[in-house]
């Protein structure tokens, strides 16, 4: 289904919640569920439900709900999870291996080609949890993505040097970015980049547990 307007990132975060439920209903043998249901265990209302999955079409039966295995599938096609993507991870320390080896990526289709450093410490040190593959010199990133075309990389590099990797990985050809380091990226606009700011996050739970008595009025 096409649409003539973007989607907003607050409804994919929230389709993506709904497929974690799903999944784990399918663990549990659950066949229907209703939009009451999903949306309790993810957090949100039952219109707020309908009104996401309206952008993409329509998949319960008034009166019995959604069909669970059926929208997984339509989920998982949505958010682009049929198919391989091909990652770069750029920085081998904590975060870096950390996330190369979270066995998550390869559930969801996420393959690790290659963890990229500068430190001659680090590089050909094997990358623990993927079998094969070992740290690789930052210099050989886009000869390396000339021939393994990879589609995502993930920055996990230090703020001051997040700007050169940016630009060194969009030469190299790679469109979407993944960043970790607590800094805004300059890209083209063909080149979509997510930030993951740990520390703003952390911020916003302090606020939140400061705060967790106090009504907010409804926007």
């Amino acid at each position: 289904m096409s649409h003539d307007k973007p989607i907003a990132e607050s409804t994919v975060r929230r389709l993506s919640v709904y497929l974690r439920v799903l999944e784990h209903a399918v663990a549990r043998g659950v066949r229907t569920i209703s939009s009451d249901d999903l949306a309790e265990e993810g957090g949100t209302t039952s219109a707020q439900v309908r009104k996401d999955l309206s952008f993409f079409g329509s998949f319960g039966t008034r009166g019995r709900g959604y069909h669970v295995a059926d929208l997984v599938a339509e989920l998982q096609r949505i958010l682009g999870l049929g198919r391989e993507w091909r990652v770069y991870i750029v920085g081998a320390g904590k975060i870096g291996a950390a996330l190369a080896s979270y066995h998550g990526f390869v559930q969801r289709g996420f393959t690790v080609l290659g963890v990229y450093d500068n430190d001659a410490r680090l590089i050909g040190s094997p990358v623990d949890g993927i079998d094969g593959v070992t740290v690789r010199d930052f210099s050989r990133l886009a000869a390396d993505a000339a021939r393994e075309r990879p589609d995502i990389a993930v920055l996990a590099v230090p703020s001051e040097v997040a700007q050169g990797v940016a630009d060194k990985v969009v030469a190299a050809g790679i469109t979407a970015i993944l960043n970790f380091a607590p800094v805004s990226l300059h890209v083209p606009d063909a080149v979509t980049v997510r930030s993951v700011n740990m520390a703003l996050e952390l911020e916003g739970l302090a606020y939140a547990i400061v705060h967790r008595d106090s009504v907010t009025p409804a926007a």
